[in-house]
């Protein structure tokens, strides 16, 4: 039984500033912004970026007005005649702006302690929407506003936060989260990710959606790219444990559709899975990597504690460094090339031997622009990979033929080797 839905709370974030309409600078505070929201089961369904331009942003500011229940503004609150964030906003609502006694008195404190003549453009850092609350910044000369009101019949929230990170973060969490919480209905989102390597989006979808379709309180979101699949699932109850049993029950039926194309049902990279894997069997594993350049051991380093399991490895670039560090025999890569499965498996078995791990692998091949030099890899294409996996047992080789430039054939190569641990050691 699903019990009662609660009602749904959306929000817009609109981040002012010419600057991040460059390839210079990024907003970031959506994504915090968009954190913080989902904790108080607030949905964002809508983030735009508009120019320091007074017309645009209260354009941008009346579409969010029409279709979003919350509206937030991140930036265009200083003093300078491109921070338009106050007037445009006052323009979308039809309201004044009040110059605040308060405030000002601040602002000119605040450049007295400094020992400076306040300019008199910062005087419009006072200015406040008729009947808004005022958030006060500690951090920065131009305070918050939050406004409760009623637009065309509908309640709407509008809320304007100073731009700099250092700023809107502290505000937010101590200021402006209580407020919400306190007069928002209570809905709680929970939230459960699939992830699959190396799997079609087209396959993953055909098998899934007779299941997550028969969820309509489940939000569900299929996200392709960087080799893997992934199924965000969400729900939003007037109870944490509703949401939770919901999403779990979905991700239960998922699981048991997929099985082991499944690698995380948690979150967790690939990298931090196979490590784990590892870890929990007792076995170490080195690496010996020659077009990867050592991206195979960076993404492993990158989990921490990752020394419990990962030993290290040797990037084996050129046909010298694989026999003086690998032990790869000369004649071997004379006759077959570096590029081939023979040079794979005594990259494997070599690099193995030479840490006295429990698992060696390689990766040897050809990422491009240009194909191999002449001899026997002259005429293997760009994007033939091989990978070797050495235990105490057996080696195994896989062939890959890679499409793409030169940075998705390297990372590809390295997902593959990942996947190529995972599934020996299933």
């Amino acid at each position: 039984m699903r019990g009662h839905e609660p009602p749904t709370m959306i929000a817009e974030i609109i981040a002012a500033g010419s600057e991040m309409l460059t390839p210079h600078r990024q907003d970031t505070n959506s994504l915090f912004l968009t954190a913080q929201l989902n904790d108080l089961g607030v949905e964002v369904a809508f983030k735009t970026i508009v120019g320091d331009n007074l017309d645009h942003l209260t354009g941008a500011a009346r579409t969010a007005l029409a279709r979003a229940d919350i509206v937030i503004f991140s930036g265009g609150l200083g003093p300078t005649e491109d921070d338009l964030t106050r007037e445009a906003a006052a323009a979308a609502l039809g309201l004044s702006l009040q110059r605040d006694a308060t405030i000002l008195a601040g602002l000119y404190k605040r450049f007295a302690a400094r020992q400076m003549t306040m300019p008199p453009n910062n005087a419009k850092q006072a200015d406040v929407l008729e009947g808004a609350t005022i958030l006060t910044n500690p951090n920065g000369s131009a305070p918050g506003q939050l406004l409760d009101t009623v637009v065309d019949g509908y309640r709407k929230i509008v809320i304007l936060l100073p731009g700099p990170p250092r700023e809107i973060k502290p505000l937010f969490e101590e200021v402006v989260k209580p407020l919400l919480a306190s007069t928002l209905p209570p809905r709680y989102l929970a939230r459960r990710i699939l992830r699959m390597p190396l799997i079609p989006e087209s396959h993953v979808d055909a098998r899934t959606s007779p299941i997550y379709r028969e969820y309509t309180d489940v939000q569900t979101t299929i996200l392709a790219g960087h080799g893997e699949i992934q199924l965000h699932f969400t729900s939003a109850k007037t109870t944490l444990f509703e949401a939770q049993a919901r999403v779990d029950e979905l991700t239960s039926r998922i699981e048991a559709e997929m099985q082991d194309a499944i690698f995380s049902s948690q979150g967790e990279s690939l990298e931090e899975v196979v490590l784990l894997m590892l870890e929990m069997r007792h076995l170490t594993l080195a690496a010996a990597e020659s077009c990867t350049g050592g991206l195979l051991a960076q993404r492993l380093t990158a989990v921490p504690n990752s020394s419990r399991a990962f030993v290290g490895g040797a990037v084996v670039y050129t046909p010298e460094l694989k026999t003086l560090f690998a032990d790869v025999p000369e004649e071997t890569i004379k006759i077959h090339g570096a590029v081939s499965p023979e040079v794979a498996r005594a990259l494997a078995e070599g690099i193995r031997e030479r840490t006295g791990a429990s698992l060696g692998i390689s990766i040897t091949g050809l990422a491009g622009p240009s194909g191999g030099p002449p001899g026997p890899d002259s005429e293997k294409p760009i994007g033939r990979i091989y990978l070797g996996l050495a235990d105490n047992r057996e080696t195994r080789i896989k062939e890959l033929n890679l499409n793409g430039d030169r940075d998705y054939i390297r990372w590809w190569a390295s997902q593959h080797a990942l996947e190529l641990i995972r599934q020996t050691l299933l």
